[in-house]
This record gives C-alpha cells, structure tokens and sequence, in this order.
C-alpha cells in the first residue's frame, strides 16, 4: 500500500458540547459539534443542502454505507477534496442519522483502517429539520493515490470511479515524481524480510548476473547493496521481493489464475489466488 512521507499535521479538537455524541477526534483529524446558533455555519450547511450533489459533493443516507463512504474518501484525497454528508437522500431530503456515544469514534477509526496512507477527514455534526447528520470533510491528497480497501478512486461528476493499474501509477508519478515501488513503507522493518530468500537471490545475481555482491554481508547492508532501502527504511519492492506476508502492506499484491469453460470469459470452471511475494 501507499504510504504518506510524513506524518499528518495534528490539528485541535473543535469541540461544542452535544449530548450523547463522542468528542473523539483521530490524529490529524479534528471533530466539530455544532447544534445550530452559529448563523454563519448554519448558513455555510443550508448552502451546502442546496447545492446537491456534484464533484465535490456527496450524500448518503446512513453509516450501513460504510464501504462506500470510504471509497468516496479515496475518491475526493485523489481529486479536489470534497465533503460528505451522512443521512441524506440523494435527493436532499434529510433523513438524520442516530449518533451514539461511539459513533463518531467507529467511524473515523474504520476511516483510518481501510485507507491507505490513513486519511484523517474532518467530522463534524450538523443539525437541519431537527434531525443530526454528519458532515466529513476531505482536503485533496499531497501524496496519491490514497487507497481505499486496496483500491484507488477518483470523483468524476457525482461518481466514483476506481483507477487502473497505469493511472494509478500516473497518480504517484505526479505527485512524488518516485515510482510507487520506490516509495518508503513508512511501518515495515526487517524482521518482516525472509532473509533467506535474500540469500538465495544473492546468490544468483552473483554466479548468474556476475553482479559484485558479498554473499555475507549483513541483512540491511545486502539490501543497500540492492537498492531496497532509502534513508535506512524498506521501500515497497523489498516487501514484494523478499517480504514474509507482503498483503499485510500491499492488500492487491496477489496473482488470480482463472479457468474457463469454453474460448469466453463467461462461466468459471476453477480459480486460484497465490500471495506470497514475488520469490514464491
């Protein structure tokens, strides 16, 4: 998976008191209770019912649509950043959404479980019709893709659409310039390295490829020597080459082999998923 060069600036709390709603509020992220009496956010919320949905704009009508909240999430870091509003129809008719202690708490950690790097929206609540919704507010990316269940997406019109491969790669170009395999896994370290594939591919890069390596240098020198690390860290492709369990970083770094009945991809007769890394 993608994951940020640093870490996401940590902003304060906002906090009005609301009953029975959770002031948790991420790392980086920041939760806003606000219940009416303030005219100019109440102005910027009516404005923001009327505008309906669009490119930067979207409405769900609860948090059964977890999943796809999320992919909104990736959708708007990727594109111009965008908000959502929670317990709306979308036809913009106000439906309000229950908000329990843990509520908010729920929803910003499963947020940051399933996006990757961890994206920290804003959360506020707001109040129209009597009823409460939420708010999430998403600024546009620095580092892209940002991934949501391993997938990346991008706002076109009032949909989301999920990325290939190549716009994917495209995505990270433009905004790091470094290839996505290139990049730094920010959590990884060399315990997670099978040493002894390492070996093995020493080895044959040295009889094979005539390559000038010394076969008992120590872990983290041979993958120096190998240019698979930067600044001392592991980058994406150590995982994929050498990494124990590299879908603990890179969820999609399977191979899908399919068997068809007949010359079309219609009726499937057999399908294996083989993980591991590249070695294996």
């Amino acid at each position: 998976m993608v994951s940020g060069d640093s870490e996401p600036q940590i902003k304060a709390p906002r906090v009005a008191p609301l009953e029975g709603a959770s002031t948790y509020a991420p790392a980086g992220a920041y939760v806003s209770m606000h219940c009416g009496g303030h005219d100019a956010d109440e102005r910027r919320f009516n404005a923001l019912l009327k505008e309906g949905e669009s490119e930067t704009v979207e409405f769900k009508p609860s948090l059964s649509q977890m999943d796809k909240i999320t992919e909104s999430i990736s959708a708007f870091s990727n594109t111009k950043g965008g908000r959502m509003v929670i317990g709306m129809s979308d036809k913009g008719e106000v439906l309000g959404v229950d908000i329990g202690k843990n509520t908010i708490e729920s929803l910003a950690n499963q947020i940051k479980q399933n996006t990757d790097p961890m994206a920290y929206p804003s959360i506020r609540i707001e109040e129209s019709d009597k009823r409460k919704v939420l708010v999430i507010e998403v600024v546009e990316a620095k580092q892209k893709p940002v991934l949501a269940f391993g997938r990346a997406f991008m706002r076109v019109g009032k949909s989301n659409q999920k990325l290939g491969f190549e716009r994917i790669r495209n995505l990270a170009l433009e905004t790091s310039k470094v290839y996505w395999d290139e990049r730094v896994c920010e959590d990884a370290s060399l315990e997670e390295i099978d040493e002894k594939k390492v070996r093995w591919f020493l080895k044959k890069a040295k009889y094979e490829r005539r390559l000038e390596l010394d076969l008992e240098a120590p872990l983290g020198e041979a993958l120096e020597k190998l240019e698979l690390l930067r600044e001392g860290k592991l980058i994406y492709a150590a995982i994929l080459l050498f990494g124990k369990n590299p879908q603990k970083y890179v969820l999609q770094s399977e191979t899908r082999c399919a068997r068809f009945k007949g010359t079309k991809p219609l009726e499937f007769i057999d399908m294996k998923v083989f993980g591991g890394n590249i070695i294996d």
